[in-house]
């Protein structure tokens, strides 16, 4: 019966290894890794007390080592896990190693006992309490007085499984390939020393090594931060020399003097036209480049790119634009270009010159809601259309920003069949303080 229940304990430990563990840490996040240090530790406790034998703790070890090493590097919520993953499977392989060489055996005690208090100091240290202590002077004392009390508590421990593994009358000694451990820390002076060998490591190794490698971190990702600032400065810099080679003044001039000589020449319709796309361009010079505008300036854009579409096709009967856009001069604010992306797919794919086109765009807002619909036609462009290949904003692009800048926020419905699209798009808003 000891012998069977090894084995299933055995086989457990390597079920959860392949179905629980690898799977989190291929995954992303940390949510599924959770449990993983509870299953370290039981598989620590499992190779101490000898239910689990070496030598399947040793392949154990081994599938440790290659599920961390196949780990998604790119998760950078799992630091926690993995390394404790591969400190657990490294002091695991090193004891099961040394004990088949001739090694003093109060060494042997260190690696068993001190070893893993070490490492759950370190870990504790630069996982979570540094990352929560902002280090200075001060600061600098905090830690190290943690340090010494979690010394002491470690201390502790390592007495109390001194008195658990003594009394069997047996030493560590060089084992056959299926034995299981056996463990005797022997008189008082052993447990001392281990006791004196353990304060040592935590304070003279553990507390300087956990605090220089978090500070070796932390300067790392600083610099990665100042790195992307940087590349982040150069971008802006670059759009700013783009916008300086545009001179908005002399664009607005040339546009209103075509809009003079439009009005002298009594070509309503065309003055109309320059008058819409000067404010248009005035909007994506000057507005378009903010985080967020006021609604009512996104909804007079969007009825000035509607006027000049309508304008495009008003000599052709058989195409239908129907708008229902509320006036708004509340303080409700928007993120710019999130509408008229759906309303310029649908003057693209929806306008035909040779067949019945249709196109209705609504929006409401009530109260702090937005309500904008958009349903057309869907035709397939000609190879001589100039538009045929115009891109735009694509509506994946528009999907991402609503989930990015409105989480929980908003509903987006688009259906589509072979003749007809329809989007239903609800925002809330945000008031303009």
């Amino acid at each position: 019966m000891p012998v069977l229940f090894s084995y299933l304990v055995t086989f457990t430990v390597y079920l959860l290894l392949c179905f629980y563990l690898a799977p989190a840490f291929e995954s992303e996040g940390k949510a599924l890794l959770r449990g993983s240090l509870y299953l370290l530790i039981f598989l620590a406790l499992g190779y101490l007390v000898g239910i689990i034998n070496i030598y399947f703790t040793a392949l154990l070890a081994l599938k440790l080592m290659f599920i961390y090493f196949n780990r998604n590097q790119k998760n950078n919520e799992a630091a926690l896990y993995s390394e404790a993953t591969l400190l657990t499977a490294s002091w695991l392989l090193i004891t099961i190693g040394l004990l088949y060489l001739s090694t003093p055996l109060m060494m042997r005690f260190y690696l068993l006992f001190v070893v893993p208090a070490a490492i759950v100091v370190y870990l504790y240290a630069v996982h979570v309490y540094l990352p929560v202590l902002k280090l200075n002077n001060g600061n600098t004392f905090y830690y190290i007085l943690r340090m010494f009390l979690f010394t002491v508590l470690s201390c502790i421990t390592v007495y109390m499984l001194g008195l658990v593994f003594s009394g069997n009358n047996r030493v560590l000694e060089r084992p056959a390939v299926n034995a299981v451990m056996v463990i005797d820390t022997g008189d008082v002076d052993n447990r001392q020393n281990l006791v004196i060998l353990n304060f040592l490591t935590q304070l003279l190794l553990v507390t300087p090594l956990a605090l220089g490698t978090y500070k070796r971190r932390n300067a790392k990702k600083q610099e990665e931060i100042s790195m992307l600032k940087t590349e982040l400065g150069q971008s802006d810099a670059n759009l700013n020399f783009l916008k300086s080679q545009i001179n908005p003044h002399f664009l607005f001039n040339a546009l209103n003097t075509l809009y003079g000589t439009a009005l002298q020449e009594q070509a309503a319709r065309t003055s109309e036209g320059i008058q819409k796309l000067g404010e248009m361009m005035r909007f994506m010079l000057e507005e378009n480049i903010k985080d967020t505008i006021t609604l009512s300036r996104d909804i007079q854009y969007l009825k000035n790119y509607i006027l000049l579409q309508k304008l495009r096709s008003a000599t052709s009967p058989a195409i239908t634009i129907e708008t229902d856009i509320e006036e708004y001069q509340g303080k409700l604010t928007i993120t710019p270009m999130l509408l008229i992306p759906f309303v310029e797919n649908a003057f693209k794919h929806g306008i035909s010159l040779q067949n019945p086109s249709h196109i209705e765009v609504a929006l409401q807002i009530e109260g702090n809601t937005l309500y904008f619909d958009v349903h057309n036609s869907i035709h397939s462009r000609q190879e001589n259309d100039p538009e045929k290949d115009r891109g735009g904003i694509g509506l994946e692009n528009v999907k991402q920003r609503l989930s990015l800048l409105y989480p929980n926020r908003h509903e987006l419905v688009i259906r589509e069949n072979a003749r007809e699209f329809f989007v239903h798009l609800t925002i809330q808003l945000a008031v303009n303080n």
